[in-house]
């Protein structure tokens, strides 16, 4: 059974269609401006950009050679879901190994919708006294919150659907896709 297929405006991953939401050249032109945006605030600052894998790690690579300055980078592997939806519960499957006091924090997060793996993560990064944390997030769902976090940068606002691509897999697959794409309706 063939489980990837692809063409510019759809992809289909295992039994599902997804649409293109955000084609490849609007995601990369964002990523710039952000880069851009995180080069005036923290140039002089030398931060540590934090990335929570696995979705990602797409979207911190490309932001942090758009970032024209010192950086560092770590990970950090927090789950939430399964299949197409979230189980509800956080769990930290590997954590940071870098030292946070006194440090300038860039969380990069994939996707927020409720906000719940994002407000977890705060917090236990405020525990460790860091000189400030600022959260970046590839894709924002604001119908979906239901955590108040605040998210500093966000790539691009989209409805609650559930997307693929640029980081983000449906079981496994779509993670190198360039653009986004949308679960297509059943």
């Amino acid at each position: 059974m063939e489980t990837y297929t692809h063409s510019r405006d759809h992809v289909q991953l295992h039994d599902r269609l997804f649409t293109t939401l955000l084609p490849a050249e609007q995601v990369q032109e964002r990523v710039r401006e952000i880069g851009a945006e995180l080069t005036g605030l923290y140039r002089e600052k030398r931060p540590l950009f934090v990335s929570i894998l696995s979705g990602a790690f797409v979207f911190a690579a490309d932001l942090m050679r758009a970032f024209d300055g010192d950086c560092e980078v770590g990970f950090v592997k927090l789950s939430s879901y399964s299949g197409t939806r979230s189980t509800g519960d956080v769990q930290t499957v590997m954590g940071l190994q870098n030292d946070l006091r006194d440090r300038h924090i860039i969380v990069v997060e994939d996707i927020v919708d409720t906000g719940r793996t994002l407000h977890f993560f705060l917090n236990h990064l405020r525990s460790q006294q860091p000189a400030s944390i600022c959260t970046v997030a590839f894709l924002r769902k604001p119908e979906a919150a239901a955590f108040p976090v605040q998210v500093d940068f966000v790539g691009f606002d989209i409805e609650d659907r559930f997307v693929v691509g640029y980081g983000l897999d449906y079981d496994g697959l779509g993670r190198n896709l360039p653009g986004v794409y949308h679960l297509s309706a059943p």
